[in-house]
């Protein structure tokens, strides 16, 4: 499996938003899947997309709206790669 990086927004409209479950589904998925040492996780400060958020870059890739289920699939298949 090839490196992931995941951006999570941490701008307070985001992680009020559902960034805050969000990163928390994160870090249980790779946990679960035990792939730590494939993924890089960092977050980032507000990004000015506010209205489009809660706001996730996974592989250069801008996620909006994100929910547990838009990233269990992005991940998901990810791992298949």
């Amino acid at each position: 499996m090839a490196k992931i990086n995941i951006t999570v927004c941490m701008g307070s409209s985001c992680f009020a938003r559902g960034n805050q479950q969000n990163l928390t589904f994160i870090e249980d998925f790779i946990s679960k899947n035990n792939i730590d040492a494939d993924i890089d996780l960092v977050g980032a400060r507000c990004e000015n997309k506010c209205a489009s958020g809660p706001n996730v870059v996974i592989n250069g890739v801008e996620y909006n709206n994100v929910t547990e289920d838009i990233l269990d699939k992005v991940l998901s298949e990810l791992m298949v790669k």
